[in-house]
């Protein structure tokens, strides 16, 4: 006779990354409804601006005025649907698996910490004053290479249309952030932005994500443990 012993590991309520994907996409449909002298306004006042941070004055007159907060409010204006949509779908793709790994509140600090810095370093690395920086690629980067030091050698699930047919296939991590990367690109010189995308946000979000990674490693790691139940 043979009986079957449930599993002891837990699954916890993902709930920080469903969070985030509606805060970006509602954010982006009220934008999107304001009339246009409107959206340009209130772009310019949350988004964050090039040029700026050069000099200890301009950090304290940043502080005093809360205007550091740029960097974070920058994260939830998009310049269209394409910059929209590519990153919900890798919010999607690596948010669910990392949050899972590391917990909702580890994967809002990574989010919201990693996309204020991605943010400053395209503010500091565009040398052309007052471009207007939006977008969580900065952010999502940093989860994707969060996710990369926790998991180099993982394979994600993900759904291929192929026809009138959806295949569910798992792909190498690696193999999408690849994808990621490309989309990018080709976004940089199809979209509003004609070459002016901020890869330094990009590159500095990603490696921040592995730094946090590899410093919250052990933390993560014990939390899996109970998780199980061990």
């Amino acid at each position: 006779m043979f009986v079957t012993i449930p599993g002891r590991e837990r699954i916890p309520l993902r709930w920080a990354t469903p969070v985030l994907f509606s805060l970006l996409w509602l954010s982006f449909i009220t934008v999107e409804l304001m009339p246009g002298a409107e959206q340009r306004r209130l772009l310019m006042e949350w988004g964050a601006l090039s040029g700026g941070l050069a000099s200890p004055e301009a950090w304290w007159q940043s502080i005093r005025t809360g205007s550091l907060w740029r960097l974070v409010t920058a994260l939830f204006l998009h310049a269209d649907w394409a910059h929209l949509l590519g990153n919900l779908v890798f919010l999607l793709i690596f948010g669910l698996p990392a949050e899972r790994a590391m917990g909702p509140w580890r994967l809002l600090v990574l989010f919201l910490l990693g996309g204020a810095v991605a943010n400053l370093a395209a503010v500091i690395a565009i040398g052309t004053p007052d471009r207007l920086i939006i977008g969580a690629s900065g952010a999502v980067s940093a989860l994707i290479g969060a996710y990369l030091a926790l998991f180099p050698a993982a394979k994600l699930g993900v759904v291929v249309p192929l026809g009138l047919f959806l295949q569910f296939v798992k792909v190498p991590a690696p193999l999408l952030i690849g994808v990621w990367a490309l989309l990018q690109l080709v976004f940089t010189f199809i979209g509003p932005a004609f070459g002016a995308v901020a890869w330094s946000a990009h590159l500095a979000g990603f490696a921040f994500g592995g730094v946090f990674a590899l410093i919250a490693r052990a933390g993560i790691a014990r939390r899996m443990r109970r998780r199980r139940g061990l």
